[in-house]
């Protein structure tokens, strides 16, 4: 199975444990966009809708392709009773927009999954002249709040963390600077910050949603979770992330 379809295996887990993004990244994204009543948007992946709410909210015309069936189920149950909510399940690559054009177009953590070339073009050809491209993602930092616990867990992915293929080896480097080799202008980068705590179940719970966790053959993968358990439980029971929330913009010439 691909890694960008195996997120579709665990719709229930991911909608539970996969990052949201701070208020501040969305106001500073509604702000620049200039969203809401009036405006359409499309997100690209929203999966279960963990950067759906506030862009919905404001009232804009939102629509959203997914490529997972049980995603986009999930998606439903939350969202559907919106007036302004509508939802295609298919690849944003071979799906067919027909006529229509969009203010805003954007991502979180998935626009990554598609070629390069097909995800700026598409995404450019879509987009109103002015329209915004906005593409988000979280990293994670662990490592700064307790290198102990860090090193640990290091080592618990050094001795079982044998996927049966590599991340790598399933996904192209996708490079969000290039967006104006694609025609776009105003390139830029935000930053925000914010923090999780986890205790040893829901950090283990946490990384069951990553792709090429989920496809480590046994008896290795039940060493490498019952690792990461006993790692954190070892710690107190406590693992903290300093994320930085990424906000890439650019836009479409007027």
């Amino acid at each position: 199975m691909e890694y960008r379809k195996i997120f579709d295996t665990i719709p229930d887990a991911f909608d539970r444990w996969r990052p949201r993004y701070c208020s501040e990244l969305f106001a500073s994204l509604i702000t620049a966009a200039k969203i809401g009543l009036g405006k359409t948007v499309l997100e690209i992946g929203p999966g279960t809708g963990q950067a759906t709410d506030p862009i919905l909210k404001t009232g804009c015309d939102y629509h959203a392709v997914e490529l997972g069936e049980h995603l986009c189920e999930k998606m439903w149950e939350k969202y559907g009773h919106y007036p302004n909510f509508e939802l295609f399940c298919g690849d944003f690559v071979t799906e067919d927009f027909g006529n229509a054009r969009f203010d805003l177009i954007y991502s979180a953590a998935a626009i990554q999954w598609i070629p390069e070339r097909d995800a700026f073009q598409k995404s450019f050809d879509l987009l109103k002249p002015g329209g915004t491209l906005a593409m988000m993602l979280t990293v994670g930092d662990y490592r700064t709040p307790d290198e102990e616990l860090y090193q640990k867990i290091q080592k618990v992915y050094a001795d079982h963390f044998k996927p049966e293929t590599a991340y790598r080896d399933m996904h192209a480097p996708f490079r969000y600077e290039n967006a104006p080799e694609y025609g776009f202008v105003g390139f830029e980068r935000r930053e925000f910050h914010g923090r999780r705590v986890f205790t040893a179940d829901e950090y283990a719970a946490l990384c069951g949603t990553h792709c090429d966790h989920l496809v480590i053959p046994e008896p290795e993968k039940t060493l490498f979770f019952d690792g990461l358990r006993k790692a954190v439980r070892e710690a107190g029971d406590r693992i903290v992330f300093e994320d930085t929330h990424v906000l890439y913009l650019a836009q479409k010439p007027g």
